[in-house]
């Protein structure tokens, strides 16, 4: 095991070759030593190792000497796993591209590697509105009260709200950086990054002293998603990385979850977005939604409110509430909406739409609405 863990770090020095190349020489050759002795022909029945690729990969091996390679490399590094390691998280490895290493600082819970303990991502936009960052901590204490294990990426924003509410509740939260996990990005995160170090974990695939790119971000939400059983979105714009983090929580077969917004709010228009397309609604009952997770639900999982608190509705646009003041206690039919509302019947049913995202209202067969 110690010798396959020297390979996994030299083929991770080869430019060209990444996790999913390294997941193919894994499972052909059977470990990646036997890959590194291979010959330049075997490697080539590789998919993915073209003739330059192949040219590439042989000079640069040649260079490289494993063991040494590692016993350097844990002087500056003290702290990684790689896939040969017992300890590297099991979720993470079932995905098509695990980091080749996995570099760490804090506090290691083995159930959280095994499996064993449920860790969830939460995500959203730099600059939220005090709508989301309402219910990203009140969430975040939740899931910390219940056992559950909050991951984020330390950026500003929904994360460091996270970060910072699943702290205050006494429980454990993993960051997962762009950067070295010896490099504190942003640097206005210095204090919460020494609190994180006491209550969970800073891993990352860079290694030390390894500077913020840009390029290293949405790269890093593939971590996010991978650990993670669930991932929720608190809120997005259409270009937020937190969509990014949702398609690979997809692409891996994990829940989402979007918290639902205003129709005209740019930093809902992601959430709606992943709503439309089968995400999960963020429920208004906080106890429903940890049931959702997988928890036992518990009272009082909410500094000063039980768990079953409503969520407080963010405030309508006058389309919305002009639909939802024209539906009575009874079930109605759409066109008497439109009716009572004097609205276009488009307008109508976008409004409809939105609602019933939010959970306000409830579509019935033939086209008929009650409210929730």
């Amino acid at each position: 095991m110690g010798e396959e863990r020297a390979y996994w770090l030299a083929w991770s020095q080869v430019s060209g070759v990444g996790p999913v190349l390294l997941r193919r020489l894994q499972q052909h050759f059977g470990s990646l030593s036997q890959a590194w002795k291979a010959s330049p022909a075997r490697l080539r029945e590789i998919e993915g190792i073209g003739f330059h690729t192949l040219e590439k990969l042989v000079q640069q091996r040649s260079r490289l000497h494993p063991e040494q390679l590692l016993i350097k490399h844990q002087q500056e590094n003290s702290h990684f796993w790689t896939p040969a390691d017992a300890d590297y998280p099991r979720l993470l490895l079932e995905t098509p591209s695990p980091p080749p290493i996995l570099y760490y600082r804090g506090e290691v819970e083995p159930q959280e590697n095994l499996g064993q303990k449920p860790l969830v991502g939460i995500v959203g936009t730099r600059q939220p509105s005090e709508y989301g960052i309402r219910w990203t901590r009140r969430i975040s204490t939740a899931l910390a009260k219940n056992g559950f294990t909050v991951v984020s990426g330390m950026a500003e924003g929904i994360d460091t709200e996270s970060h910072i509410a699943t702290i205050k509740a006494g429980g454990r939260t993993i960051a997962v950086l762009g950067t070295g996990v010896d490099v504190i990005y942003p640097p206005k995160n210095r204090d919460l990054y020494q609190q994180i170090l006491t209550a969970g974990l800073v891993i990352s695939e860079y290694p030390a002293k390894t500077p913020p790119d840009r390029t290293h971000f949405p790269r890093r939400n593939r971590i996010i998603a991978g650990l993670s059983r669930a991932i929720l979105v608190m809120e997005a714009p259409l270009k937020s990385g937190a969509l990014i983090t949702a398609t690979y929580a997809n692409d891996f077969g994990r829940d989402i979850y979007a918290l639902p917004g205003r129709l005209d709010d740019q930093p809902s228009q992601g959430c709606l977005k992943l709503l439309n397309q089968g995400a999960s609604l963020i429920v208004r009952e906080i106890d429903e939604l940890l049931t959702m997770l997988g928890a036992v639900p518990q009272l009082d999982v909410v500094e000063g409110s039980s768990a079953s608190e409503q969520l407080s509705l963010p405030i309508l646009s006058s389309e919305m509430q002009r639909v939802i003041d024209a539906i009575a206690s009874e079930t109605l039919p759409f066109d008497f909406i439109v009716q009572q509302t004097g609205m276009a019947a488009g307008l109508v049913s976008s409004a409809l739409l939105q609602l019933e995202l939010m959970g306000l209202v409830s579509q019935l067969p033939g086209m008929r609405y009650q409210k929730s």
